[in-house]
């Protein structure tokens, strides 16, 4: 079952997306050390404006997967800087934040539906464009799985082009680092019907 959430209804899975974050963005391509206290003061802020969204998918009552989003410009100055670079109209743009699901859910269309559902939101709000940045990890990255498959070819059926003007960096501790190191990051745009 998928739920989409906004403003105050949001608060009551925070602490089900932090463990969510936790969990799956250990796998490659992320190799993400995260923290649930970080992450549920991370996620809070969504609950911050009812033009922001998490789609929540349950099996049961377990959440296993959620997706979310945000005006570009509610969005830090990491995603939001190589919008500005370019002249973007900012108020136009919805970013799409992370989307995680349990290694069990996938293949089942959750991750299309967590597309719809971010898209559908962001266009009853009056938004033109989808973006969202992906971590981009050299191909002989030592931790990269032998049948490792990027999502490049699922985000493009979404319509989704990458845009290699449009780059920044994040920085998070990888499961192999001693400290947080910056990591490149690529957007992808779409701009909406």
């Amino acid at each position: 079952m998928l739920e989409r959430l906004t403003g105050n209804a949001i608060l009551k899975v925070v602490n089900d997306l932090a463990r969510l974050r936790v969990t799956v963005f250990r796998e490659f391509p992320y190799l993400y050390e995260g923290l649930l206290e970080y992450e549920q003061r991370y996620l809070q802020g969504y609950a911050q404006g009812l033009d922001n969204v998490v789609v929540v998918a349950r099996d049961g009552t377990e959440v296993v997967g959620a997706s979310t989003g945000m005006p570009l410009l509610l969005e830090g100055d990491e995603v939001r800087r190589p919008f500005i670079k370019l002249n973007y109209a900012l108020e136009t743009v919805f970013y799409f934040g992370e989307s995680v699901l349990m290694p069990q859910y996938r293949g089942l269309g959750l991750g299309v539906r967590f597309f719809e559902e971010r898209e559908a939101h962001a266009l009853e709000r009056g938004f033109k464009r989808a973006t969202f940045c992906a971590v981009e990890r050299p191909l002989e990255h030592p931790r990269r799985p032998s049948d490792y498959v990027p999502l490049d070819r699922f985000w493009n059926k979404r319509g989704f082009v990458k845009n290699s003007e449009l780059h920044t960096t994040f920085e998070w501790q990888d499961l192999d680092e001693s400290s947080p190191s910056s990591k490149p990051m690529t957007f992808w745009t779409k701009i909406l019907p």
